[in-house]
């Protein structure tokens, strides 16, 4: 592997065939990242159907596991969470959920918060709600 690449021991698996962050000088970049816990399928907050569609979610319940898991790449890769200079949001029901994710981005980010910008999508690669996109310095 790449030693600029970086994956976490604690994150989810990534869904695809990317690493969990690469560091360029220093500067760290992190893949989309979602609220999926290490070792399992399974999305904290979200109810599915035998059809595979999904009944309910809690927008809360993801953005905090989106966090922790941001959280752990940025421990791993030898950054932090005060090190965020910049974040890229993807909701994928702005109007029901950016009330409640920018309550939530508030509490985690009282001191020195980043840029951001938030969009909305249509979907993502799997049943989740949000997933975000950092850049951090190492």
């Amino acid at each position: 592997m790449d030693k600029n690449q970086v994956n976490s021991s604690k994150a989810p698996d990534p869904v695809g065939l990317y690493p969990h962050a690469r560091r360029v000088g220093s500067l760290l970049f992190l893949s989309g990242v979602g609220p999926r816990e290490k070792g399992s399928k399974t999305i904290p907050g979200v109810e599915m159907g035998a059809d595979g569609k999904i009944i309910s979610y809690d927008i809360e319940i993801q953005c905090r596991n989106v966090f922790k898991n941001v959280r752990y790449i940025l421990e791993d890769a030898g950054s932090s969470w005060e090190k965020i200079i910049d974040v890229t949001v993807f909701l994928t029901n702005m109007r029901a959920d950016f009330q409640k994710y920018n309550r939530i981005w508030a509490e985690y980010f009282k001191e020195n918060p980043p840029c951001r910008t938030t969009i909305e999508v249509n979907c993502l690669p799997t049943p989740i709600a949000i997933e975000m996109k950092v850049i951090a310095v190492v």
